[in-house]
């Protein structure tokens, strides 16, 4: 652990301390599942190839909207618990700037206890998921920095 804590958003350190609050995996899978029922519906225009999450072993889309400066997603999985870290992920993200989200790192996974809870895959999966919401903020911030 680095001297120099990082700071969350504060959506996101609020579900990270909900997690750390379930002391027992199965607390913290029901968790995950009422992120997922949580999830607002994506549209099936959404569901396209460019926006799918590679490296995943379920199917799962994230859509990125620019709206005033703040980061706005969407995102979808054929898995419960997929779902449930996608909706968490949304949840802690959305209404950031690009410049907010490129700043968070993935390590707040480890705070949640959810890694130890999680297969290997689905560890990846989040990974892989978490850096697609990354690289389409990504690509915000760069085309933001170029208007100036």
């Amino acid at each position: 652990m680095s001297s120099e804590a990082k700071v969350l958003p504060p959506k996101l350190e609020r579900i990270v301390d909900r997690f750390k609050r379930r002391s027992n995996p199965k607390q913290r899978y029901e968790q995950l599942l009422w992120y997922a029922k949580k999830l607002p519906a994506m549209s099936e225009e959404g569901k396209i190839p460019e926006n799918k999450v590679n490296g995943c072993v379920s199917q799962v889309f994230i859509t990125a909207n620019l709206e005033e400066g703040k980061v706005w997603y969407q995102g979808d999985s054929d898995a419960q618990l997929v779902k449930g870290l996608v909706a968490l992920l949304i949840e802690g993200l959305n209404g950031l700037t690009p410049q907010e989200i490129l700043q968070v790192t993935p390590d707040f996974i480890e705070e949640t206890g959810l890694k130890v809870s999680l297969t290997p895959s689905r560890a990846n999966g989040f990974y892989n998921i978490f850096q697609t919401m990354k690289k389409k903020a990504l690509g915000f911030d760069l085309a933001m920095s170029g208007e100036s």
